[in-house]
């Protein structure tokens, strides 16, 4: 990640052709964020503000994993000021960004608004020249799409409503340093896009990008012959291909062609052999 604001960058292709967010700085590195307008284990009416909707489950689990890529920053960065969760349970400011991630992952019902505060404080924090901040998202077009969240009226649930989803936006917006934004648009993953074109500014949709621009759009292509083998080598040796004739020369030949090296289709090829 360079050092300085180095703007956003949006990865979009043809389906099947994407590539996943690998994972290295200080990271926040949220799910596929299409699997937060869906499949919520629980919503709960938020704490803090009433016309949001909190989902305590989720906010939890990605706390432990945050705890766990960026351990070592937890202890160095410091909360510059102080957060009431209840009448008796406070975070002091000057206290560990640690103690802040365990309170969400001890005392769940807080876990949404913690999370907003943490992406609040990595924000205000990340600079050059003490620690830099990558925010990574996978499917990051599901922010501004549809939900399978109903309230039990039967009225959709919007993404601007849940506490998740507005404090990831606010992550992603162009208005801190000492970082990078690199996100993945998806078809097949966010609700309502499969019918879409696989350029930007049909699966942001408008206000999605108004929020990220200016950005850099990365155009994903097919595999290359180096990657298709990459994949293909790594396919063997995780034992993920095991037909005999698929480990011939021929049979590799043979993938290549059906799959014209597209990445999603060839590891459907690959899913009976």
């Amino acid at each position: 990640v360079c050092a300085g604001w180095v703007g956003e960058r949006t990865r979009a292709g043809r389906v099947g052709a994407g590539r996943c967010v690998n994972r290295p700085p200080c990271r926040a590195l949220p799910p596929a964020a299409y699997l937060w307008v869906k499949h919520c284990s629980e919503l709960l009416p938020s704490t803090y503000n009433p016309a949001r909707l909190d989902q305590p489950l989720e906010a939890s689990t990605w706390l432990k994993n945050f705890r766990i890529t960026n351990e070592p920053y937890l202890a160095q960065l410091k909360t510059q000021q102080r957060y009431m969760w209840t009448k008796r349970e406070a975070t002091d400011e000057g206290r560990p960004l640690g103690e802040l991630v365990d309170q969400g992952i001890a005392r769940v019902k807080s876990a949404s608004d913690v999370v907003g505060v943490l992406f609040k404080e990595l924000k205000a924090q990340c600079r050059p020249d003490t620690y830099r901040l990558l925010v990574a998202v996978d499917g990051v077009n599901a922010l501004w799409g549809p939900t399978t969240m109903r309230r039990g009226d039967k009225s959709e649930v919007l993404p601007s409503e849940l506490t998740l989803i507005h404090n990831l936006r606010k992550l992603l917006s162009n208005d801190w340093a000492g970082g990078a934004v690199v996100a993945t648009l998806t078809q097949t993953g966010a609700l309502g896009s499969s019918g879409m074109s696989h350029h930007p500014h049909q699966l942001l949709r408008k206000t999605g990008f108004d929020h990220l621009d200016p950005f850099v759009p990365v155009q994903v292509e097919n595999y290359t012959q180096k990657e298709f083998e990459s994949c293909y080598q790594y396919y063997i040796d995780r034992k993920w291909l095991q037909h005999d004739k698929a480990l011939t020369e021929e049979g590799k030949q043979e993938l290549i062609f059906l799959s014209n090296s597209n990445p999603g289709t060839f590891d459907r090829l690959c899913g009976p052999l």
